[in-house]
């Protein structure tokens, strides 16, 4: 029977809790702020890469998203180096963060849907079960 989550999985997600905890207590740049959230982790198979997408909730804007992905990865240095402290891993991986809109993507859609479905009652009008309740 083969393994549900092999260890490069089980890794990612020890290595999601640590970077944000990480990112929440230790790192202090202003670019970053506070409302940073890291919603994936993937790691190679060796181990030795992961890509850290994080998400800002705050900042709608592409200048402020960029310096903050900027940021994140000046820091990905001191970000290895307490994880290092934290994880018992023979190879820290090497961090390269990513901005991810899948957040932003689906609250856009959600406000989409939720138009349309506004829309569509008021051009159909009253309907029976309003007549009802009345």
């Amino acid at each position: 029977m083969a393994k549900e989550f092999g260890r490069p999985q089980r890794v990612a997600q020890e290595l999601q809790k640590e970077i944000a905890m990480i990112i929440q207590r230790e790192i202090k740049d202003p670019r970053v702020g506070m409302m940073v959230t890291v919603s994936g982790v993937e790691v190679s198979r060796d181990l030795a890469y992961a890509k850290v997408f994080v998400t800002f909730l705050n900042d709608e804007d592409a200048d402020s998203i960029k310096s903050g992905v900027k940021a994140l990865q000046d820091a990905s240095g001191y970000i290895r180096s307490l994880l290092g402290k934290a994880m018992r891993l023979r190879i820290v991986p090497e961090l390269t963060f990513f901005y991810d809109n899948s957040l932003v993507e689906g609250m856009r859609m959600s406000n989409l849907v939720t138009n349309v479905v506004k829309n569509d009652a008021q051009r159909r009008g009253p309907t029976e079960d309003d007549d009802k309740e009345e």
